[in-house]
């Protein structure tokens, strides 16, 4: 087992600083005040064994357990925490087994994330997880006893409960694994249910391209006919356009002479015009300077006017701003005289005020000196009675308490007393009710034969669930087999599907070909194709517009060359294709057909059986070309080859599914077979259950008793020396009764003082009126002589101010006087000015009358040339517009040729110069008809378009596929592999872990009894399984039965009673797999001194052995008295906690060596 040796915390929240805890043998006990931080310990050792989640660090999100900051410290961006573990055993996992000592460290850095590594080595959350869990311990470990965890125990659902059996079995890893192999095998499953719908999609697939790579096929040729056609179509355009342009360019010569002429004439117009327009420019200026003269005088005379009306409205504002003036002045003589009359005013009030009132001053000292002695006198009398009423309500008190014990001393003297009584007689009931020696062997016996026969029903249960898992693999391989044979059948028949419908697609007209009544031996359908080629699609009914009609035989038929045999020899066909079949002759190879097609007579051909055709014309087709009529035999031979092989899938299709009906026949059977054994065992378990509370119920009676009569004479003792205590008490009571005096002196005393009070307060309150009424009328009289100064000072102002306005006044007057005068003398220059000025302009405007006239004609002149240029430019832009179109007809028929040129190039990829030998046109002969070839083009693309979308790729895609579902094939084979070995793999798993919970259960059940029975001193507890059959899904329920109580759930205990019973579970479950480690964080809170003290003494004796760590989280003396050494935790720093250690056993042998 691993050893835990220290715990090191740097900036795990409030360690700041580098901490270490040393974890050694023993109980190690950590104490100190609440919020200091012990707790941040427990923490932090569940945070390194790989806690993921936040909320169980007490936080909102992981971060939050980094160092936040505090007033004096800046917060920290990284905390880490480092185990040290003693690996001298070599019990760790595999991986990190190479050393002694393991050090496990877990860091995280705000904002990203944590990082785990083992002896520096960076590992998963989920490796340091599995190693503390392979070693019975881990952060949600039941060993780690922290705060709230007692709570949760008994708070917890049954099916809850069920992971402290799992701990104590060692099986939470186990668990871990298991529940990861299901997953796996459930995706497994998908992906087989997947693999196999993509199987089935894909053979279908396969079968629509080999479909298409026919089309594909017959979409080729159709091309080339269709490159052949466009391309004479072309070549006709193409021929036309330049005719087009060799017309349209010698109507542009024509032009361009006509262009020429009248350019000249125009030429000489423009010279004309060009003279006139040279001095036009000279008198426009000369008209221009004497109308700018004219308009600036004109000007001038509106600037007078302006002038003179601005005067005249200046002059106005003058006399009514030397008005205001005036009345400013007269308000500002009256304010100086208000202030003089206002300041005489407060003189004469001030000096009223300031003459003092005769004997003022003498009142006001004798009603302080009185005022001071009534204050004196009644402080004096009420602190004597406040001290006399103290003392009477303490006599009081202490008398009403002691008369209170007395009587609670009295009852409970009664309550022992009849306590006592009932002891007594509970000892004698005790006594005579004990269980005999024969009851606990009889049912000891019922349980041994109750145990072999659970222990049969199991082994019954574990072979028929392995009847299950093998007919479960049997299923699958059926069902392997049944969607295999499925899938082939499906292809089959979209393969045959497809075919029959290519083939029959004629049948659906109203006049079915001749092709469909054809028998064919096996290897003559490509020369039956060569030889008859689209022939084949006209049917043998006279009334179909296309058509064989029946002949007969020839009279004197020309016979085929020597070494051919007739085609007729190797067909079935109606007797209408007998004269052309008997015809044509049936070779061996090519050089035969070569050889022998000299020999041909007119109307006669051979075939070789690979489709070569030789014609009595010299037509020639190679082997190598591929017609529709040889595609549609070759497509017959497929069609029947697959409809044999559809029949032979369909049975084995029909067989598999036989197999698979009859496997799922049988595990149904066997599921059945296991819920049957299942249910036995339940039975079995359930009988066992029975025998085993039986024998513990009179184990636990037998024991409840003798610990019962032990508790009832511990109990006896403790009474009698109650009693005896009660009584010295009460005399003790009764004694310092009496010697407390009587209080009705003192009440009268305390009556006659309030009275002398009360008169003293009412002359204390009339000395202090008188006094307070004098000094209101002193504060009154400066109060109003401060306003007085102030009032004084304001109109002073007031007055200075007044007389600067006076002065600055006066200075104004003058100044508008002195304008007003400079204004009286400006009209009359103005009146000057306006005399000169009206002379000048009419001298300027007869002037510009003048020049104004001369510019008229000269312009009239200009006018008439610009007519006569204007006509001779437009006889040479009509002119220029005829050639412009002569050359948009020369340029739009080169467009033409480019751009039926261009299409050339983008529909057949060629020159225009090749179209004569791509169309296949002979020199001598006549040309085609340009609409025939376009009716031609048009029924050929028609057709090709008819067919649709076509996939030319097919083939090659088809291909693809093919390898495609071989590989998915083999990959559905590996995953069944696969699929089966999780199943086994799951069984098994559940096998043992069923096997080591049952074990684990016994024996945890065990412990729990013995220590439920140990911490309580007597009565009995046992543990059951509910809620299922099946262990690994079963609840955990308690059932406690405290001395003197019956046997009940635990929910229905006191609180204290669920906080032992709970703790006797973790112990008994601790006891059974140690943990290296075990922390109890102030477990020993809810529980009173006496069980304080069983629960240290069980902790003592479990430390004792050397496989576990104890550490205490305490406040209780009991506890921290019996540790080896204990640590203290401070906060001397408001935020951050220090550790402090003292090591108790130490400390003990120094002492005893001393």
């Amino acid at each position: 087992m691993l050893r835990f040796n220290k715990l090191r915390l740097s900036g795990f929240k409030s360690f700041v600083d580098g901490t270490d805890l040393q974890i050694d043998l023993g109980l190690t006990g950590i104490v100190g005040p609440n919020g200091c931080g012990k707790s941040n310990l427990v923490e932090a050792l569940r945070w390194v064994m790989g806690e993921t989640s936040a909320k169980q660090m007490r936080g909102g999100e992981m971060d939050d357990v980094i160092f936040g900051g505090t007033r004096d410290r800046p917060p920290r961006n990284i905390a880490e925490v480092i185990l040290s573990l003693d690996n001298v055993a070599r019990v760790a996992p595999a991986q990190f087994n190479d050393t002694d000592e393991l050090e496990i460290s877990r860091r995280i850095e705000r904002e990203k994330g944590s990082t785990y590594r083992v002896n520096g080595h960076e590992v998963r959350a989920k490796d340091v997880q599995l190693l503390f869990a392979d070693s019975a311990t881990g952060a949600r470990s039941t060993a780690l006893v922290s705060q709230g965890k007692i709570s949760a125990v008994i708070a917890a659902k049954p099916t809850e409960r069920r992971l402290i059996l799992e701990e104590a079995a060692g099986i939470t890893g186990l668990h871990s694994r298991r529940h990861e192999a299901e997953l796996r095998l459930r995706g497994a499953d998908t992906n087989l249910e997947r693999l196999d719908d993509i199987l089935i999609t894909l053979d279908a697939q396969l079968g629509h391209l080999k479909k298409q790579a026919r089309q594909a096929n017959r979409y080729r040729n159709l091309s080339d006919h269709i490159r052949k056609a466009e391309a004479t179509l072309f070549f006709l355009r193409w021929t036309a356009d330049e005719k087009t342009l060799e017309a349209a360019t010698q109507e542009l010569n024509e032009l361009a002479g006509m262009v020429t002429d009248h350019t000249g004439t125009a030429a000489a117009a423009a010279a004309v015009q060009a003279e006139h327009a040279a001095e036009l420019p000279k008198q426009r200026h000369a008209e221009a300077e004497a109308a700018a003269e004219l308009q600036r005088l004109t000007l001038a005379r509106d600037s007078l006017e302006a002038e003179e009306q601005r005067i005249e409205a200046q002059t106005i504002e003058t006399r009514n701003r030397i008005e205001e003036t005036a009345a400013d002045k007269a308000r500002e003589d009256a304010l100086v005289g208000d202030a003089e009359a206002a300041l005489s005013r407060l003189k004469e009030e001030g000096d009223r005020i300031n003459t003092p009132t005769e004997g003022e001053e003498d009142a006001l000292a004798d009603a302080a000196k009185t005022l001071v002695a009534a204050n004196t006198a009644v402080d004096v009398l009420d602190a004597k009675l406040t001290a006399q009423t103290e003392q009477l309500v303490n006599d009081e008190a202490r008398r009403t308490a002691l008369e209170h014990k007395i009587i609670d001393l009295k009852n409970r003297t009664e309550r022992l007393q009849t306590r006592l009584r009932v002891i007594t007689g509970q000892r004698d009931e005790l006594l005579n009710e004990a269980p005999e020696a024969s009851d606990l062997d009889a049912a000891q016996q019922h349980l041994d034969d109750a145990r072999a026969t659970l222990d049969q029903a199991r082994n019954t249960a574990d072979a028929a669930e392995q009847n299950r898992t093998e007919a479960i693999t049997k299923t699958n391989t059926a069902a392997t087999g049944s969607h295999a044979a499925a899938a082939t059948a499906t292809r089959l028949q979209a393969e045959v599907g497809a075919l029959s419908d290519v083939l029959n697609a004629e049948d659906q007209e109203q006049w079915p070909p001749v092709f469909n009544a054809l028998g064919v031996e096996e290897g003559y359908e490509a020369a039956l194709a060569t030889a008859l080629g689209e022939d084949l699609t006209a049917s043998d009914n006279a009334a179909a517009p296309s058509h064989w009609r029946t002949m007969g035989a020839m009279d004197n038929p020309p016979a085929l060359p020597t070494g051919a045999l007739p085609l007729s020899d190797f067909v079935r066909a109606p007797e209408a294709l007998g004269r052309r079949l008997t015809q044509i002759g049936v070779v061996d190879d090519d050089d035969q057909g070569q050889r022998l097609s000299a020999d041909l007579a007119q109307g006669q051909r051979l075939v070789s059986r690979a489709g070569g055709l030789w014609r009595w014309d010299g037509y020639t087709v190679t082997a190598d070309a591929i017609t529709a009529s040889q595609a549609r035999l070759e497509q017959r031979k497929r069609l029947k080859a697959a409809r044999e092989k559809l029949s032979e899938a369909e049975i084995a299709a029909t067989v598999a599914e036989d197999r698979l009906t009859a496997a799922k026949a049988a595990e149904v059977k066997a599921r059945e077979a296991e819920q049957s054994a299942r249910d036995a065992t339940a039975a079995a378990d359930m009988a066992y259950g029975q025998a085993r509370d039986k024998v513990a119920e009179i184990k636990e009676r037998s024991a409840g008793q003798l610990s019962l009569l032990a508790s009832l004479q511990v109990q006896e003792v403790a009474i009698m020396a109650d009693l005896e205590h009660l009584e010295i008490e009460d005399n003790d009571a009764v004694e310092t009764l009496s010697g407390i005096p009587d209080a009705d002196g003192p009440r009268q005393e305390i009556a006659a003082n309030r009275e002398e009070l009360a008169g003293l307060r009412t002359t204390q309150v009339e000395c202090q009126s008188r006094h307070d009424t004098l000094e209101r009328a002193a504060e009154e009289r400066a109060q109003r002589l401060a306003a007085i100064e102030a009032e004084v000072n304001s109109w002073q102002t007031r007055t200075e101010t007044a007389q600067a306005q006076l002065q600055l006044l006066e200075e104004r007057r003058q100044a508008m006087e002195a304008e007003l005068e400079a204004l009286a003398a400006r009209p009359a220059e103005i009146s000057e000015q306006r005399q000169a000025l009206l002379s000048a302009f009419d001298e300027a405007e007869a002037k510009r009358k003048g020049l104004a006239d001369t510019l008229a004609q000269a312009e009239s002149a200009l006018a008439l040339a610009d007519k006569e240029l204007r006509a001779a430019e437009a006889d040479l832009a009509a002119a220029r517009e005829n050639m412009v179109r002569a050359e948009g007809l020369v340029e739009q028929a080169k467009q033409a040729c480019l751009a039926i040129a261009e299409r050339i190039k983008d529909r057949l990829n060629c020159r225009p110069d090749q179209l004569f030998e791509i169309s296949g046109l002979k020199p001598d002969v006549e040309l085609p008809d340009l609409e025939a070839i376009e009716r031609k083009v048009d029924r050929l693309i028609r057709e090709r378009e008819t067919m649709g979308p076509v996939n030319l790729r097919a083939e090659a895609e088809a291909e693809e596929m093919k390898e495609q579902i071989d590989t998915l094939i083999s990959e559905r084979e590996d995953l069944l592999k696969a699929i089966d070995k999780l199943r086994r793999g799951i069984s098994e798993l559940n096998r043992e872990g069923r096997k080591r919970l049952l074990a684990s259960f016994e024996e945890v059940n065990k412990h729990f009894q013995d220590l439920f029975v140990q911490l309580f001193g007597g009565g009995r507890a046992h543990l059951e399984l509910t809620d299922s059959d099946d262990p690994l899904d079963a609840g955990l329920e308690i059932m406690a039965s405290p001395p003197g109580k019956r046997l009940q759930v635990l929910s229905l205990l006191s609180g204290g009673e669920q906080a032992l019973t709970a703790l006797a579970l973790l112990f008994g479950v601790f006891k059974t797999n140690p943990a290296p480690i075990c922390v109890l964080d102030e477990v020993d809170a809810p529980l009173d001194d006496a069980n304080v003290d069983r629960f240290c003494a069980l902790v003592e004796s479990m430390a004792r052995t050397d496989t576990t760590r104890f550490v205490i989280i305490t406040h209780h003396r009991m506890t921290m008295a019996r540790m080896d050494r204990l640590y203290g935790v401070t906060m001397t720093e408001r935020g951050v906690s220090q550790l402090v250690s003292v090591d108790l056993q130490r400390a003990d042998e120094l002492r005893a060596t001393a």
